[in-house]
């Protein structure tokens, strides 16, 4: 008869070392403090009992053991879908875990604890708009020494890493295109006004309406929150005065889509009477007839950079310095169907 050979565990190594089998783990992956003599005993027992780690089990657990954290409280669906997408593709490749947590309508010291309290469980944070932003909560993780990176923030930090794109920017070529076309009374939905990003891409629009010499009207300018119900009483307000706009630019998809159905019920034909545009490039953009015409913001490539600074970040060896990085990616306009030129009006 033959006999099946079994192999010696982790296990059974710890037990005659007289330590766990995690400070095991660590003398065999060099990780972590481990005392002179403790690290002895551990390769002694190695040594007597032919111990052969299983380094594909080695490197899934280390992998398994990285846990980041997406933190969100964004009032668009579309948006987090976005995100979500990309980020579940890379945290699969990577093998991490992915902790999503949701923090619903926290006032600021309701963030720092929740803060505090993820802090001690997991080795980095992803925190898109507005909490990239929130001051209490990146505070805390900074404080626990917890690499944080915000995605689509509207400005690089001196306290945490980011990726964005350049917000002012794509709000210039978005309003250059619509002059391009033509149209000289423009309309504008602004984000929420606590976001560096709304008013980047406030600014954008601005700056091309200057620089083309054309006035904007205070009266065709409106305040949203990224919401749908917000770009409906913005597009109301905008449509219902006596000289209203031949395009809007409103300051996302959503609040572009919520224009649109505006438009359509006060019977304007999209684009012919009104053209609209957004921001982002979500699955509202295409949700909605004609479709929309906008900045693509490249969730997927954020995501994936966000992952890579994070994993960069934990597995450095030297954590006495801070390392940042302010990745600016490419944005792209998309032309659809939902902006042409002015009707002529005769």
């Amino acid at each position: 008869m033959r006999r099946k050979s079994r192999g010696v565990t982790i296990d059974e190594v710890a037990t005659l070392a007289g330590v766990s089998p995690m400070t095991v783990s660590r003398v065999m992956n060099n990780h972590g403090k481990v005392r002179d003599s403790t690290r002895e005993r551990v390769m002694q027992a190695v040594r007597e009992l032919d111990y052969t780690p299983n380094l594909a089990a080695s490197s899934l657990a280390a992998a398994q053991h990285t846990r980041i954290a997406l933190v969100y409280t964004n009032p668009s669906g579309a948006y987090l879908r976005e995100m979500l997408v990309g980020l579940l593709r890379v945290a699969s490749r990577t093998s991490i875990q992915l902790v999503i947590d949701y923090w619903d309508n926290l006032d600021t010291d309701a963030e720092r604890k929740a803060a505090r309290a993820m802090a001690g469980k997991v080795d980095g944070v992803i925190l898109p708009p507005p909490l990239c932003e929130s001051h209490a909560a990146v505070s805390e993780f900074v404080r626990a020494e917890v690499p944080v990176v915000a995605i689509a923030a509207g400005r690089s930090s001196e306290e945490i890493s980011c990726v964005r794109i350049d917000d002012l920017r794509a709000g210039k070529e978005l309003a250059e295109y619509l002059i391009a076309q033509g149209h000289a009374r423009i309309g504008f939905i602004k984000g929420r006004p606590d976001l560096s990003a709304s008013s980047n891409r406030y600014e954008g629009f601005r700056m091309a309406m200057h620089e083309a010499g054309l006035p904007i009207d205070a009266s065709v300018v409106q305040q949203g929150d990224y919401t749908y119900r917000s770009g409906l009483k913005a597009a109301e307000k905008i449509l219902s005065g006596k000289r209203p706009p031949t395009a809007i630019i409103a300051s996302n998809d959503d609040m572009a889509a919520a224009a649109v159905s505006v438009a359509h019920r006060r019977g304007l034909d999209v684009p012919r009477d009104l053209a609209v545009v957004g921001f982002d490039d979500t699955s509202a953009a295409t949700m909605v007839w004609p479709e929309l015409t906008t900045i693509h913001q490249p969730m997927a490539s954020m995501a994936n950079a966000a992952i890579d600074i994070l994993l960069r970040t934990i597995r450095r060896k030297d954590r006495t310095t801070r390392v940042l990085v302010d990745q600016v990616v490419p944005h792209k306009l998309v032309v659809r169907g939902s902006a042409a030129p002015p009707a002529k009006r005769g």
